[in-house]
């Protein structure tokens, strides 16, 4: 599909990426905890925490969050409780890990790991409470969704009937790139110290599974991803990694109604992440590029939830 012409504007006095990112991210005064929690065992011996808001709806919105987020990170409970007043329960799932509890398994999860999504999914689906899931995903969480989809392709399941993602690093070397700039270490000093505490913890239960002593080395996502990932997870090196985890080249095989929302000057989104070839030959998908937006962010004045009203209006056009 062709690109679509955003109607997004931020506030006047959120004035560059930067700002647009981390004011959304820091105000927040509502509901901190709306959820009931339920815990699912992998098919790999790990388990899942999944954060419920049921009110006997039939349409749900699973809603996958960014790396290093939760449940309770505050885009998932403004997207949470918006669509649980516009008719849909939500699940927030958790990513290995990120629930407040560490998981089971040597492993944690990558950029690109579609299994738990998966299985997820079965698990809703085998319920048999929804005729309909629209996929909300966010960041990383909209790189492991558009995967997923793309892996699926026509074999997808029929009671997801749309997915809207924001700031997805499709590219996930060309993301790594821009966060490696150091105008952008604020970020990555903050994952990178969520890293670390992660691997402390999980050395406590796994003894001599890492090398922690390579923290000290470690600025950027190429030498995380290259130490630790690749190696985690069975890639030959950070290259591999980020070639086969991206989800670039599966957008083509996507094949249900697909809104991808990544803002020109998100601090976290090089070049590559902006899929306008794949967009405009895939009749599937639809690729919006707001001047401004930040990561996540897409702040507006007043208390409304731009995301959430892109969400609903992308779903309502699908029935047009």
């Amino acid at each position: 599909m062709p690109l679509i012409d955003s109607q997004y504007q931020a506030p006047f006095y959120l004035f560059n990426g930067h700002l647009q990112t981390i004011i959304p991210s820091v105000f927040y005064s509502g509901n901190k905890n709306p959820y009931t929690r339920e815990r699912i065992d992998t098919s790999d011996g790990d388990f899942l925490d999944l954060d419920w808001i049921k009110k006997g709806n039939k349409k749900l919105a699973l809603i996958t969050h960014g790396l290093e987020g939760c449940s309770t990170s505050t885009y998932m409970l403004r997207m949470a409780l918006d669509m649980s007043s516009k008719g849909y329960d939500t699940l927030c799932w958790n990513l290995r890990s990120c629930s407040g509890e560490l998981n089971r398994k040597k492993t944690f999860y990558h950029s690109g790991f579609t299994d738990d999504l998966h299985e997820v999914l079965q698990h809703v689906v085998a319920s048999d409470e929804y005729y309909e899931i629209v996929l909300i995903s966010f960041s990383i969480g909209g790189n492991i969704t558009l995967k997923y989809l793309g892996e699926q392709g026509d074999n997808i399941n029929s009671i997801i009937s749309s997915a809207i993602v924001f700031s997805a690093p499709v590219d996930l070397e060309s993301g790594a790139v821009q966060l490696a700039k150091p105008s952008r270490s604020i970020y990555m000093d903050r994952f990178l110290k969520s890293f670390r505490d992660k691997f402390n913890a999980k050395e406590k239960l796994h003894p001599g599974t890492f090398d922690l002593s390579q923290f000290e080395h470690i600025k950027n996502f190429f030498q995380f991803d290259q130490i630790f990932t690749a190696p985690m997870f069975g890639f030959k090196d950070v290259y591999d990694y980020y070639a086969r985890a991206s989800s670039r080249p599966y957008i083509p095989n996507i094949k249900i109604p697909t809104l991808i929302v990544n803002a020109l000057n998100d601090p976290f989104l090089g070049n590559n992440c902006f899929p306008t070839e794949e967009a405009i030959i895939n009749p599937n998908v639809f690729l919006e590029t707001p001047k401004n937006g930040g990561h996540v962010g897409f702040p507006v004045s007043g208390k409304k939830n731009w995301a959430s009203e892109r969400v609903m209006e992308f779903i309502t056009s699908l029935s047009l």
